[in-house]
Formats: structure tokens, sequence, C-alpha cells
């Protein structure tokens, strides 16, 4: 028997304070989220970050839930059962979260019982960062530690590069561009801050935070950033698009230090001074819409957009439960 590990962020239990709450804690409080001292994590998170931002986000949450909960949720659980009537019955498929529920620690438990010959992993983050692959690797290892008897294991770092991940954004593009004609494509990926790029560079030079992400390269193929301008290249590519019609921002950033740059509203800003009156916005970085596509890039990155003078804006949707989604899948599990 093979099992397949399917692993989301997480998303809180229910669009109220509580619930959000809960979910900051755990999420804010793993160390490579935020990286720094854990008694200064912990004023931090405890003291200040989760009191406050909780209710704001409940109120954004219920915005986005609907009557099967939250989207991220039900669209892992729909893909989790098609992979499962795809793979047939030699393989168990599963879904956990990182944060919150289902969580990592009892679906593990369930998948021990199962005495599996071979366990594949597969966060599903397209880019690997260490504060979501990385942080779901480390989780995982420290849950199977006591195991007596350990699986052959497959981990999957990142899937972006792969064939058909950039064919599905320039086909769903292509029901958009029907309708209008699109002077500019903005690809937005969550932001992390510079801090945690530059502490993976080994090398202690190759990050410059510029030129250094214009190909991928020996040296920077695990780099967050840089995979994400390759994702734009090659979702482009696909597309056709030429150079100087597309570009990569960086949303979501938290505190005063600095993020991932260009910062997608600054990026807004400026295209519309610029001119760019209709623009198709991608989220790659995400394989189901959730707050930060749906509300964030697709309700409040539109007004700033109208507000600044822009004409057009439009979301493309993510994978979500797509028949495409699940038969990618599918290939990264035969591949792996």
């Amino acid at each position: 028997m093979v099992g397949v590990l399917l692993v989301n962020l997480g998303t809180p239990d229910a669009p109220d304070t509580g619930s959000v709450r809960r979910y900051l804690r755990e999420f804010l409080m793993d160390g490579r989220v935020i990286d720094i001292p854990y008694p200064f994590r912990f004023l931090l998170v405890n003291g200040i970050i989760a009191p406050f931002r909780a209710p704001k986000s409940a109120k954004i949450y219920q915005q986005l839930w609907e009557e099967r909960g939250s989207p991220l949720k039900f669209y892992g659980e729909d893909v989790r059962d098609a992979l499962q009537k795809s793979l047939g019955e030699d393989y168990v498929v599963k879904l956990a979260m990182r944060y919150q529920n289902p969580d990592l620690s009892s679906v593990l438990k369930e998948m021990e019982k199962l005495q599996l010959e071979k366990l594949i992993i597969i966060p599903l983050f397209p880019q690997y960062a260490s504060a979501t692959t990385g942080s779901v690797y480390e989780r995982v290892m420290e849950l199977m530690s006591s195991w007596q008897i350990m699986p052959s294991i497959s981990l999957v770092s990142y899937f972006y590069q792969r064939p058909g991940f950039a064919a599905y954004f320039a086909e769903k593009a292509k029901k958009y561009q029907a309708d209008h004609d699109f002077d500019y494509y903005l690809f937005s990926y969550h932001g992390v801050p510079e801090r945690h790029i530059r502490n993976g560079d080994i090398t202690k030079n190759t990050c410059i935070f510029g030129t250094c992400c214009e190909q991928i390269t020996e040296k920077n193929h695990g780099c967050y950033r840089a995979q994400c301008f390759e994702t734009t290249r090659l979702i482009a590519k696909e597309m056709g698009l030429k150079e100087g019609t597309f570009g990569t921002a960086f949303q979501s950033r938290l505190g005063r230090d600095p993020w991932l740059q260009p910062y997608t509203d600054e990026t807004i800003k400026k295209l519309v001074k610029e001119g760019k009156k209709k623009i198709l916005a991608f989220s790659p970085a995400f394989v189901a819409d959730c707050l930060e596509t749906t509300i964030e890039v697709g309700e409040e990155y539109k007004e700033l957009f109208e507000e600044a003078g822009g004409e057009h804006w439009q979301l493309v949707e993510s994978l979500n439960n797509s028949p495409e989604w699940v038969s990618f899948l599918k290939d990264l599990v035969h591949q792996s």
C-alpha cells in the first residue's frame, strides 16, 4: 500500500474571532514563519498580533466562507477524494493541514496504522519556501520520529516547473482574454521577509534581490523568489506573452522589515500611471482560492486599481478542484 499525504497551510475552523485567533496563534508561533527567538515571538503573537488581528480577520473570513465552509478546506477534500478514486485501491490518499484541522498529528497516526510500504508527501505549495514546505517537512519528520517501522518516503519540494502547471493558468486565462483586450498581466505571489531568502542562501553572495532571479541556476533553484519569477516566465511563455506586458509582484507583507519586492499594491499604482487600464491578475502561489486570492487579489486590489484610475481588473481562479489539477497530482504521484 502506498500512502499519499496532501498538506496545505490551514484555515480557521469557523469564521469567528475565537477560531481565527487559535489559527493565527498556531500559524504565527511556528519558528519558520516568524523566525525570531521564542520569547519575543510569544509576546508578539499572543500579546499583539493575535488579539488585535483576529477580530478584523474574522470579518474577512465571513466574506470568504461558503455553505461548505472554507474554500481552501473543501477544495482540498474534493481533490483528495477525486485523487483517491483516480489512483485506485493500491493507494490511500489523506489530506492534512499544517495548522488546525485536519491536523497532521491525527492524520499521520491513521497512516501509521496502515503499515505503508511507501509514503509520498506533497505539500500543496507550487514553490518552495522555508515557511511553508520547509515547515511541513519539519513537522512531519518530528511526528514520524517515533514510528518503529518507517516506510520509504518521497518528499515533493515544489512542482511549479512540472508539465501542466503553467498550461493550466494559460488555459484558464483564455476565457477572459476572449472578452477583454488586456494591456498587462500581473502575477502576484505571497511575500516573505527578505531575511528568509537571505538565510537560505548558503553561498551568502547569490541573493541580491535583483538580477539573481532572472534565471534558475544550481545556486538559486531552491530560492522562493527565483522560483516565483520562473513561474511567471513559464506561464507567460505558455500564453505567448511579449516582454513588457507582464510582471511579478509580492503581496501580504506584515510588519516593518523589508519583504520581497516589488510589492503588489505599489506595482498596481505604478502600472495605472503608466497607462495600464486593463489587467489580468494571477496568484500562482496558491492551489486553492482563499483569503489571499479571492479577497486580497480579487477584491481589495481590484478596488485599489479602480481608485487609481484602472478600468478592468480580473483574477484568474486557482486550480481548486478542477479535473486538470487532479490529473496533475496523479502524474506527480506516479513520478514520485
